[in-house]
């Protein structure tokens, strides 16, 4: 187990705040909304359509906060979201996490060996700044970086 000093240490640079939010991939936003909050008690609590990721995405929360899941369901067949549901099926897509600066986050990312989506950072939910660790440095997990409006 990594004591608070090394952790301090290793995560320098990268801004890391908490999880924000878990991504889970549907191919039916409305069916997923129905079971989330059916099932699960949660609530819509924002939607948008996000044409430059080719998704329709809505955030789920709960009475008491904390993370949220994000529900992310294509535009059309050809957007990365439809890609990942036609290779590994609907289910977790990526873990999110809050950073002070997306940018500086990516900087330090990339100084450890990391691979990123994106030179620079793009527009998330509702106005964030976010990027992407390849999941292939990342122990097969997809990681956004959000910095939040």
């Amino acid at each position: 187990m990594v004591d608070t000093l090394d952790r301090m240490t290793f995560t320098e640079g990268i801004g890391l705040r908490r999880i924000d939010h878990v991504g889970i991939a549907v191919p039916d936003l409305d069916a997923a909304l129905d079971w989330y909050a059916g099932a699960l008690g949660g609530a819509e609590v924002h939607r948008e359509v996000n044409e430059a990721q080719g998704v329709v995405e809505a955030m789920v929360a709960w009475p008491e906060g904390g993370t949220q899941v994000q529900l992310l369901a294509p535009l059309g067949e050809d957007s990365p979201i439809a890609k990942f549901i036609g290779t590994k099926g609907p289910g977790l897509q990526q873990l999110a996490f809050t950073v002070a600066d997306v940018e500086a986050a990516a900087a330090a990312l990339r100084a450890r060996g990391c691979r990123l989506l994106y030179d620079e950072a793009r527009q998330g939910t509702a106005g964030s700044r976010i990027n992407f660790v390849h999941p292939k440095d990342a122990g097969g997990v997809l990681i956004e970086l959000v910095e939040p409006a």
